[in-house]
C-alpha cells in the first residue's frame, strides 16, 4: 500500500496517516492542493447560509457540524476564486460533494436501553434507520451508501455518539 499524500501542516503535527485532516467545505480539493490553492480569505465562510464553515487551523476554512448540517446549496463553492472548492467543473472526476459519512458510535443510547431515534428524525437521506428488537430499544441501521455526510444527524445527537469522516485520499479533482 503506497504512503499517503500529506500537508506540511500534517507532518508538522506528527499525524504521518493524514487521518487527523480537519473537514474541508464540500467540493474541497484534497487536502494538499487545497492548502496550496486557499488564501484564507474567508470568502466561502461568509458565503455559507448555516454558518457552518469557520476559520480552522492555519486561518484555512473548515466544518463544524456542531453548528448544523450542510445544505449542499454551493454557495461557498461560487464565491471560491482561487479554486480550492471546485463543484461542477468538467475537470471533475468526483459527482458527490466529499467522502464524509457518518458513523455511530458505542455511546448510542440504544446501546443502553434508551429508545432515541433523534438522528434517523433528522436524516433527510433516510440513510438512518431503525430496527425493531423485541424487548429493547430499537437500533439504528447506518446505510453508507446513502449516507451523504450533510451532519443532519451530528447535531440531533444528545449524547454526541455520531462521528462524521472519511478519507480524502480517493477525491480526486
Amino acid at each position: 500500500m503506497g504512503a499517503a499524500a500529506i500537508s506540511r501542516a500534517q507532518f508538522l503535527r506528527g499525524d504521518f496517516s493524514g487521518r487527523a485532516s480537519p473537514i474541508r467545505p464540500p467540493w474541497g480539493l484534497p487536502e494538499a492542493e487545497f492548502v496550496d490553492r486557499c488564501t484564507r480569505c474567508a470568502d466561502c465562510i461568509s458565503a455559507c447560509p448555516q454558518h457552518i464553515l469557520q476559520k480552522g487551523r492555519g486561518g484555512f476554512p473548515q466544518v463544524d457540524f456542531s453548528r448544523g448540517e450542510c445544505l449542499f446549496c454551493g454557495d461557498c463553492t461560487r464565491v471560491c476564486t482561487p479554486g480550492a472548492l471546485a463543484m461542477g467543473r468538467p475537470q471533475d472526476t468526483v459527482s458527490e460533494p466529499w467522502p464524509i459519512k457518518a458513523s455511530i458510535g458505542k455511546r448510542c443510547l440504544t446501546t443502553r436501553g434508551v429508545e432515541c431515534r433523534s438522528c434517523g428524525d433528522h436524516c433527510e437521506a433516510d440513510a438512518i434507520r431503525f430496527q425493531l428488537v423485541v424487548g429493547g430499544a430499537a437500533a439504528p441501521l447506518l446505510d453508507q451508501t446513502a449516507c451523504n455526510g450533510c451532519g443532519a444527524c451530528y447535531g440531533a445527537c444528545p449524547v454526541q455518539a455520531i462521528e462524521l469522516g472519511g478519507s480524502y485520499s480517493n477525491q480526486g479533482v
